[in-house]
């Protein structure tokens, strides 16, 4: 599978590329590479679908966050080229074509104000993952109740637009006759009407019905990304084109492990003695366990990294590491002997602060004040 190229790339804009220069852009390789243009060019039509599927993202605000966030797999599995065919495009993104194509199958039906074909709603399910399924990537398969055409539904051309999809006014003004083009209201510019329909099918040709949908969810996904899988929301009206179906990801808290973007931290506790003396000791991390050494007079507060530890970049660029944060645990309950060999240490020379560590101590403390 070859590695799809960047959406800015394709449009040959800036990322900070306003939403008049996209659509200019666009409009600009679509007329180069249009079907009509270029006859049996598969080379042509692959770039033609290519443009679309980079307009269909950055032209929308909430797709083009997702994509400068994520990358393309932000973007979820099935890709725009993927499950839509020329009209699909058309009917989306026709109205970019203007009237610069006056015939033909595609400019003239599609793009020039022919009917078009009706887009279904998307449907939008939220998705809980742990974090270890957030780091390795899963399929999942999900129960959806979703609007599908009804099997023996037939059509008839709508009597309002006499299966055209537009309607025409005239008004006249102080400059004469005015003629406009609307889509049309009646068929919402598909051009045709239900003619007959199954008992349980609407006025439009749908039913419910439950579909089991797998999807997979690629690794590094954050909570609240939304993946999209295209052409698996609710069927579009009159056998058009289905919407997509929107999966929000939620994470379950891990009971020991806390998520920074692709790091991960750990809250490790160890014994005063562990502490003066050294020790290994065992950290969970999200796929087992990792054993880290503490070095003789680790300091309360000292944070340890283990590289590569972490979580995967939702794009496959490189892995998050693992910050173990030292706490030194203080008993609550000792014995007489305990406490005798304590007052004994406390006060050997060793166990005193030094004047300069105090003076860090302070330095740190003002420097933290400043920082909050």
């Amino acid at each position: 599978m070859s590695q799809k190229r960047d959406f800015y790339e394709i449009l040959g804009v800036a990322k900070n590329a306003n939403e008049a220069d996209i659509k200019k852009a666009y409009r600009k390789l679509a007329l180069k590479y249009h079907p009509d243009k270029n006859p049996d060019d598969a080379s042509a039509e692959d770039k033609f679908k290519e443009a679309a599927e980079a307009y269909e993202v950055l032209s929308n605000a909430e797709k083009r966050a997702q994509y400068d966030r994520f990358g393309h797999q932000g973007m979820g599995q099935g890709g725009f080229g993927g499950g839509m065919n020329m009209d699909d495009i058309f009917s989306q993104f026709g109205d970019v074509f203007g009237s610069a194509f006056g015939g033909g199958s595609f400019g003239g039906s599609r793009g020039g104000g022919g009917s078009r074909t009706v887009r279904g709603t998307n449907l939008r399910v939220k998705m809980k993952l742990t974090l270890e399924e957030v780091a390795e990537g899963v399929k999942k398969k999900i129960k959806v109740t979703k609007l599908v055409n009804a099997e023996g539904v037939t059509y008839k051309n709508c009597q309002s637009c006499n299966g055209s999809g537009r309607v025409t006014r005239v008004a006249q003004t102080f400059l004469g006759a005015m003629q406009t083009q609307s889509t049309c209201p009646s068929c919402q510019g598909a051009g045709k009407m239900i003619d007959k329909r199954p008992a349980d099918a609407d006025a439009q040709g749908l039913k419910r019905q439950e579909e089991v949908i797998e999807i997979e969810i690629p690794a590094g996904v954050e909570e609240g990304m939304q993946l999209s899988v295209t052409g698996k929301g609710n069927a579009g009206p009159f056998n058009g084109v289905p919407g997509d179906l929107i999966v929000v990801i939620e994470e379950t808290e891990h009971p020991d492990l806390k998520r920074d973007g692709e790091n991960l931290h750990y809250d490790a506790y160890i014994n005063f003695v562990d502490a003066v003396l050294g020790e290994s000791i065992e950290v969970p991390t999200v796929n087992g366990k990792a054993k880290i050494k503490v070095e003789p007079g680790t300091q309360s507060g000292k944070v340890l990294r283990l590289k590569g530890k972490g979580l995967p970049h939702v794009q496959r660029y490189g892995q998050g590491d693992l910050f173990v944060h030292i706490n030194i645990w203080t008993p609550k309950k000792f014995t007489k002997e305990e406490k005798e060999l304590l007052e004994k240490l406390r006060k050997s020379e060793n166990f005193q602060p030094t004047p300069d560590q105090h003076d860090r101590s302070f330095f740190k403390r003002m420097k933290e004040m400043f920082q909050s």
